[in-house]
């Protein structure tokens, strides 16, 4: 997917974040206050708290689809990692909140149930919430945005929020007033835990982390195909952001000309692009090879990865 019509496709998904949450936000707070739901007006907060981590996260991949300039001359891409960061420490602060307003309702207690109408915006929000969150998580995963799931998050965190609401309420009003905020801490321990597996993925984007050994393979198997190709030695891919960068050894026909050489590499390079659309760039580096009765091997192709050169 090109950068324009996945930034395109981000923005359409951030902009139904924002305006939902301010929806949200804007109903649980006046019937929370209405209906005297400490929860739900907590909860509102919660869908104030989503307005921040997507303003982020249209500004933060906003700058990751800019071109290559003189200062980044790989691009931005890794802005978007940086923003994966930035929302998973959002959402593990948001959990504390929660988890700390948990605590703090079993400490003092609940003074009074709330109204019933307080249950129907509970209800209401987790289902717009939920929908959020599989619309949100379904185009990232589409257009492989790990910042865009982080933000997706934010939603199904609320959402969890509004059902750990929906049991207190209800528990209030049938005189459970205990089980509200044992559901906000378990709430609370959850969200941490999704905020801490989305910080690792992130560090692992910035860390020029190798992806899986089938991307290795197909990518090794496109190359190898590729006229003129007689082996493939030394793939490495390494992640920037959404996009793959690989460097690379082949072996060619040591009788052919250095322009014949430079084919074989262009089309290596044509085919793993082909292969795999989320490679940015591939650098080839092409070595004489020389045959054996056993199998091809490529003598300077070994000589030079032992060597690094």
């Amino acid at each position: 997917m090109e950068d324009k019509s996945r930034y395109r496709e981000i923005k359409k998904v951030s902009i139904i974040g924002i305006i939902g949450n301010i929806l949200l936000t804007i109903a649980k707070g006046i019937i929370g206050m209405f209906a005297g739901s400490t929860a739900l007006v907590a909860d509102a907060i919660h869908s104030a708290s989503d307005l921040i981590g997507t303003v982020i996260l249209l500004q933060g991949l906003k700058i990751a689809h800019l071109p290559p300039d003189e200062s980044h001359p790989y691009g931005h891409h890794r802005a978007e990692p940086i923003t994966s960061k930035i929302l998973a420490l959002i959402l593990f602060v948001t959990a504390l909140g929660i988890g700390y307003e948990a605590i703090e309702l079993i400490r003092v207690g609940e003074t009074s149930p709330p109204k019933v109408i307080a249950i129907y915006a509970a209800i209401a929000s987790i289902i717009v919430k939920e929908g959020m969150y599989q619309y949100g998580v379904a185009v990232g995963k589409r257009v492989k945005s790990d910042a865009l799931i982080a933000d997706a998050w934010h939603n199904r965190s609320d959402a969890f929020s509004s059902i750990a609401a929906l049991i207190g309420i209800g528990s209030a009003l049938l005189g459970y007033t205990f089980m509200d905020p044992l559901a906000g801490i378990a709430v609370s321990i959850l969200i941490m835990k999704t905020a801490a597996t989305i910080y690792i993925n992130a560090v692992k984007g910035l860390m020029d982390t190798a992806p899986k050994k089938e991307v290795l393979e197909a990518i090794e198997k496109a190359a190898l195909s590729a006229e003129g190709v007689q082996s493939v030695q030394d793939v490495k891919v390494r992640q920037y952001g959404p996009k793959y960068f690989v460097d690379m050894k082949i072996c060619v026909d040591p009788k052919i000309t250095v322009e014949e050489g430079h084919g074989a590499a262009a089309r290596a390079k044509v085919n793993v692009i082909k292969e795999n659309e989320d490679v940015k760039d591939v650098l080839i580096h092409v070595n004489p090879c020389l045959k054996n009765k056993e199998k091809e091997h490529c003598k300077t192709c070994e000589y030079s990865k032992n060597n690094n050169t």
